[in-house]
């Protein structure tokens, strides 16, 4: 059976990928590039680092990087977070996960400071056993440095951990890294046959609690080779 749960946050266990999207908008609009939200939209699990390069063609290092990369947690911070709100179901989830005692850890592109904020409006920071975030890895989702770092964190074999996330970055960073994914819908955008990489689907936390006897915690899959 899996001993260790891998979770995304963005668009898994809080509603924010549509605010990270605007935010990068607006941040790029401030500095005098504008890009559509069509464009943003379907990066929006990737980090900084991976983002940046695609919509801009600049390094998230270089000094016109740096200065978007502010603005854009400025105006996450003032515009947004305020107003997300968690994915259904993502708390009783967790607690439910707890009680099965599965150890939980985040794997996130986002920022240290923002996957805290995100982690409290989903009232989640209790259930976890530690966090890690683009601040811990060299490269960003769908690269495996996360995961990597977050299967660490576990004290697991990849062979006794999933992950469960939102995007195909998700998923692709997992299967790189030897783990499978349960995907789940509620980040939006992606349709199942962007996610059908994934060991099974979900609509939202909730959705995968009610099913919860006759998922993947109850099947667990064949060990994969990283």
């Amino acid at each position: 059976m899996y001993r260790a749960v891998i979770f995304d946050v963005d668009g898994t266990l809080v509603d924010s990928n549509d605010a990270h999207a605007w935010a990068w908008i607006q941040a790029l609009a401030e500095g005098g590039r504008h890009v559509d939200f069509a464009r943003v939209r379907p990066l929006i699990g990737k980090g900084g680092d991976k983002l940046l390069p695609e919509l801009a063609g600049i390094s998230i290092e270089s000094p016109e990087g740096q200065a978007i990369g502010d603005a854009r947690r400025r105006i996450l911070q003032r515009d947004f977070i305020p107003r997300i709100n968690a994915t259904r179901g993502a708390q009783q989830l967790l607690e439910w996960m707890r009680d099965e005692r599965l150890t939980l850890v985040v794997a996130s592109s986002a920022e240290t400071s923002e996957v805290r904020d995100l982690l409290r409006i989903a009232g989640a920071v209790r259930f976890f056993d530690a966090t890690t975030s683009s601040d811990e890895a060299d490269r960003s989702k769908p690269d495996p440095d996360i995961v990597h770092a977050a299967l660490e964190r576990t004290g697991c074999r990849a062979s006794e951990a999933i992950m469960i996330g939102d995007t195909p970055y998700d998923i692709e960073a997992a299967d790189r890294a030897g783990i499978g994914t349960i995907a789940l819908r509620c980040g939006g955008w992606w349709s199942d046959g962007d996610l059908s990489r994934a060991v099974a689907i979900y609509a939202d936390p909730a959705d995968l609690l009610n099913h919860y006897d006759v998922s993947p915690f109850k099947r667990p899959l064949p060990v994969r080779s990283a």
